[in-house]
């Protein structure tokens, strides 16, 4: 099929020059949709090459529409991972019940994807490649925008003037810190900390999630293939934030091993493997609640401005929409303020409705009280009898419009 979208041909574009900041999911996507509008396109990345591995992550609803018009759509279902089944465990490793992913997450049969993180962004990046100029190992170490322009000096000490800027670095943006301040005034924390890794497969799972509870803690194992390796989840409610200041990753580890002392099932073991874990990834669960997404010649795009969290499971969803709609608001109006205005008014209420699925019913996986723990396992047993689900409507709230046409 023939992938439609913007139009190589949109006259207003007349080779701007654009740098994006980041190469992960947004950053790409980005990049592919200006390219086709007669941008000149550079994207910086602080990492050496396009980062491979990751927790697998979902495209669904309308972000779904956005890859088939990049033409990956094929390429995404042969990733798929099609997990066969999801095994809630009690306190002791006792089965509380065993549904299918869909009927948990909610979704479209045939229509929305799991993949693993790195696949997408291969994907992303093969895409794009050819036709856009990347910097790895290389990041932006000051920006300064006049009336004009913006001028950028990387931390590699070149120095180059683009007409816009975009940061798509991640929840966790520099972008958006040097232009708009400290993490924390937009950050709003949700009440977990969690740590993600991979250990081996000692346990023969074969496309399966495997998530044991109590009271404010889980633990997940799962393997997206029938290799010999397993994704491992360690989660626990913690009322206030953990992390003050620098985060050690000694202290890190602590922290999490402190929080699952004395857990029954095969936890031990996990904290024992994430001791050990080459590819450690500690961090809170929260989102990024911004006003405004732009100031002057620069604009943020996906989790640098609006971060869902992983409860909501639309975090690349996200990222995928929000960077198709900017590049069409950047091709339809040829003033970058008008362009930007237009990408918040259009993506906003998108935004809104999926980071609100948090606030309903989102989180059940993770309760944190004993009375929330039975009600959640009453949920599942239900879904073992009555497992027909629809997907939730705010995968799909908003409607991609046609920018153009390839030709």
């Amino acid at each position: 099929m023939t992938p439609t979208g913007l139009s190589k041909n949109v006259s207003t574009a007349a080779k701007r020059k654009v740098l994006i900041s980041g190469a992960g999911i947004s950053g790409p996507v980005l990049a592919y949709w200006l390219h086709r509008s007669g941008f000149a396109v550079t994207v910086v990345e602080k990492a050496g090459a396009p980062r491979g591995g990751g927790y697998p992550i979902d495209v669904r609803g309308t972000a779904t529409e956005v890859v088939r018009r990049m033409g990956i759509l094929p390429r995404l279902r042969d990733a798929h991972i099609d997990s066969r089944r999801c095994t809630f465990l009690d306190a002791d490793g006792g089965t509380v019940a065993s549904v299918t992913p869909r009927a948990v997450a909610g979704g479209a049969e045939g229509r929305d994807l799991e993949v693993r993180r790195g696949d997408l962004a291969d994907f992303l990046h093969a895409r794009v490649r050819d036709d856009v100029e990347f910097l790895f190992d290389d990041s932006i170490e000051t920006l300064d925008q006049s009336a004009r322009e913006a001028d950028v000096t990387f931390h590699s000490g070149r120095r180059r003037t683009f007409d816009l800027v975009v940061g798509a670095d991640g929840m966790h943006s520099h972008t958006r810190e040097a232009l708009f301040g400290p993490e924390e005034q937009f950050h709003r924390y949700l009440g977990y900390c969690f740590a993600v890794f991979t250990m081996p497969n000692t346990f023969g799972l074969t496309r399966e999630l495997v998530l044991w509870n109590t009271p404010g803690k889980a633990a997940a194992l799962y393997a997206v293939g029938d290799g010999d390796e397993l994704h491992a989840f360690l989660n626990f409610h913690r009322p206030e934030p953990p992390f003050d200041g620098p985060r050690h990753p000694d202290a890190q580890r602590d922290l999490v091993a402190t929080a699952f002392a004395g857990a029954g099932w095969e936890v031990p073991g996990m904290v024992d493997a994430m001791r050990d874990a080459d590819d450690l990834f500690i961090d809170t669960a929260g989102q990024i609640r911004m006003p405004h997404w732009s100031k002057g010649r620069v604009a943020l795009v996906g989790d640098a401005a609006y971060a869902p969290s992983f409860l909501t499971g639309q975090g690349s969803s996200l990222a995928l929409v929000g960077a198709y709609m900017l590049a069409g608001a950047l091709a339809t109006h040829r003033d970058h303020t008008a362009a930007f205005a237009a990408y918040e008014r259009d993506v906003r209420a998108f935004v809104d409705v999926n980071q609100a699925l948090v606030d309903k019913g989102a989180a059940t996986l993770f309760p944190t009280t004993a009375r929330a723990l039975e009600q959640r396992n009453t949920m599942l047993r239900d879904l073992v009898t009555t497992p027909s689900v629809t997907a939730r409507p705010a995968h799909s709230a908003l409607t991609l419009p046609e920018w153009g046409r390839m030709p």
